[in-house]
């Protein structure tokens, strides 16, 4: 355990250091121009890089590592020795087995509740110097904010949490009873409302069936300098993808795809990959192990180079499946659960298959 838990946090340490330097050498031209604090690039940006990358790249280098001294020991025929020892081949996994269910609840733990939060200030930062305060492109945008109202906005600036040339139609029975026009809307942060400007407020009113059935509607006008309205719409729902999904905890992100659902939005899918892949990633950890064990545990003529080789193929083919599948979920080919776990059921089959060649 002390050599697996070693060897991961060695080979982790190595790739995030080089990442790193290729980053700053990419960046340092931004840093400098930007005038960005040296504490702030430090704390802000690289102390939440680690985290979040080193999660990211985790299943790969625990499996690389544990391939890396577990063919070392099969060519010093250690594992002849234990099986000839009478100890069971379970018995010789189940440190590796141990090790494996901890990383994964460690990285579980990130994944909810730990990483959103690293994310939510590393977007922060990128926003603020990178990207000179993000505002969004979008033009002519059409958000369905609850199953009775319609929004549109022509522009929307997110710097100062404005919208031009809004429409908001509400509905009753699938009939539409009020249209709201506003030159712009602001959002209050005291008040946590929208400031409409010159805002014109129509009512329609439906006339009860004539003898042929038909309805007729009467529309009332009332216009007004500013108004103030309340409704399920917020700045927040403008930022960036990344900012309204990776920057959510558990919790957050339950109540975020609740409340999105009602709404009717074509993000769900997304939503929920993301929300699925938070659990079955750290998972991988466990079926990786079990299968880079059984592969490397047996003495290869090859050597370590070839077990490290076939050990590489396995896991790209893994981690490969895993970002095709999520992919086909966010197209809306797949049920997004059945897409995020179909890739770690695939390869616990295997890696059962291999383990029970690998007693034998």
């Amino acid at each position: 355990m002390r050599r697996f838990i070693g060897t991961y946090l060695f080979s982790l340490a190595i790739i995030l250091s080089i990442f790193i330097v290729f980053d700053i050498k990419d960046k340092i031209g931004s840093f400098t121009s930007n005038h960005i604090p040296l504490r702030e690039i430090i704390w802000d940006y690289y102390a939440m890089f680690i985290p979040y990358y080193g999660v990211q790249f985790s299943p790969m280098f625990l499996y690389l590592s544990l391939v890396f001294f577990t063919s070392k020991m099969a060519q010093k025929s250690e594992f002849i020795a234990l099986l000839s020892g009478g100890i069971s081949y379970f018995r010789i996994l189940r440190p590796y087995i141990v090790t494996s269910l901890g990383i994964a609840l460690f990285i579980l733990v990130l994944n909810h509740f730990v990483l959103p939060g690293v994310f939510q200030r590393k977007i922060a930062f990128e926003d603020r110097y990178m990207n000179k305060n993000y505002n969004t492109n979008q033009q002519h945008i059409h958000k369905r904010i609850s199953p009775q109202q319609n929004l549109y906005m022509e522009r929307y600036d997110n710097i100062t949490n404005s919208a031009y040339r809004v429409t908001l139609e509400t509905f009753k029975n699938g009939r539409m009873t009020e249209f709201l026009y506003a030159d712009r809307m602001q959002w209050d942060t005291l008040k946590r409302c929208w400031n409409m400007y010159f805002v014109t407020h129509s009512y329609l009113n439906a006339s009860k069936p004539d003898s042929l059935g038909l309805v007729y509607y009467s529309r009332a006008r009332r216009f007004v300098d500013h108004s103030t309205l309340t409704i399920p719409f917020y700045p927040a729902d403008m930022w960036r993808e990344e900012s309204k999904i990776d920057a959510k905890d558990y919790f957050e992100l339950q109540a975020y795809i609740k409340a999105e659902r009602e709404k009717g939005s074509d993000l769900i899918e997304i939503m929920e990959v993301e929300h699925h892949k938070r659990t079955a990633f750290p998972i991988s950890t466990v079926i990786l192990t079990f299968i880079g064990v059984s592969l490397s545990s047996r003495k290869s003529r090859g050597g370590v180079g070839l077990q490290m080789a076939l050990g590489l193929l396995l896991c790209f083919i893994y981690i490969g499946m895993q970002y095709v599948f999520a992919t086909l979920a966010k197209t809306g080919f797949t049920y997004p659960w059945l897409a995020v776990w179909f890739p770690n059921l695939i390869f616990a089959i295997i890696a059962m298959f291999i383990y029970k060649r690998a007693q034998q």
